[in-house]
């Protein structure tokens, strides 16, 4: 791999790969620790947006595996507004091993990808959050091992992580649905996209309004916010649209008896989540976070070329 921006720019077997190399890490750090084989590299990190997952992940992913991470936060940079992108990625690919930007538009990290001499990593833009889904992924994968046909449900607004988890579900064989309000459906061209990959794999994509027949024989329901970062100004109108997506204990007990329920936080609790569920026995949402680290180490572990 030369860079990691998006899901559907990978094979499913290359995925996976990346999913079992992810396992085999995180084994590896809890019984004698991960070697150094980052020894020598840093990674820069680029933030437009404050985070708490992906910077602290990024960072102790490098420190466990040898390396270093250095955190640009939005003020240093500026990115496109004190300094051009093309000349912000050129200059940093000469100082660091690797880059990671946590951006709000998707452009901005094509952009740095595009200049860049090392590899680039989307930390999250407002099209797709890939590194999420492989952490989405590697859990559902610790729940239900490989599993073809298995049933994945999105409740709510069809955003960035929506997109990724759709890409990542079709490219592993998985049946993907979303249940979201009109006016609030997943970017057209990933679906269209989706559907092509759906048909190699065996997939099936579902888009419905009605969250309770989409958890129907569910396996996974995943929600996420329902106003995301720079969506600040909806807050008001969408907190009267989505009360009906909300995952409680009604829904979660439509779903199959051993579903598991996601969430790629930070959540407004007993708004898209109650308290009941997310601290409940159907929730993954804190083992799911920690994935975040094992399957970053894994992506920069390919990108780096040493495992």
């Amino acid at each position: 791999m030369k860079h990691f921006l998006d899901i559907s720019d990978h094979s499913s077997d290359e995925l996976q790969d990346i999913l079992d190399l992810a396992i085999r890490l995180k084994k590896e750090y809890f019984s004698t620790g991960n070697p150094p084989l980052f020894k020598g590299k840093v990674l820069g990190m680029i933030f437009q947006k404050p985070s708490l997952r992906t910077r602290v992940s990024f960072d102790m992913a490098m420190r466990h595996m040898g390396g270093d991470a250095l955190y640009l936060s939005p003020n240093e940079i500026g990115l496109g507004k004190r300094e051009s992108i093309a000349d912000v990625s050129r200059v940093l690919s000469g100082y660091v091993q690797a880059m990671m930007a946590r951006v709000f538009e998707h452009a901005h990290v094509l952009e740095l990808a595009k200049w860049s001499s090392v590899p680039v990593i989307n930390g999250l833009s407002d099209y797709s959050h890939p590194c999420q889904a492989m952490a989405d992924a590697l859990t559902i994968e610790e729940k239900f091992g490989k599993a073809k046909g298995l049933n994945v449900t999105f409740v709510g607004d069809g955003n960035n992580v929506a997109v990724s988890l759709m890409q990542i579900s079709v490219k592993l064989g998985w049946n993907f649905t979303i249940a979201n309000p009109e006016g609030y459906n997943m970017p057209s061209g990933s679906v269209e996209q989706a559907k092509k990959v759906a048909e190699k794999s065996g997939s099936n994509l579902s888009f419905l309004r009605d969250p309770h027949k989409a958890v129907i024989k569910a396996q996974v329901i995943y929600t996420d916010t329902w106003t995301s970062m720079g969506q600040e100004e909806e807050t008001a109108k969408r907190e009267k649209i989505f009360p009906p997506y909300q995952v409680n204990a009604r829904l979660v007990n439509e779903a199959d008896k051993d579903v598991i329920v996601m969430h790629c936080l930070p959540a407004h609790r007993n708004q898209e989540l109650t308290d009941e569920v997310a601290d409940g026995p159907h929730s993954v949402i804190f083992p799911q976070a920690h994935n975040r680290l094992h399957a970053q180490k894994a992506i920069l572990a390919r990108l780096f070329q040493v495992a």
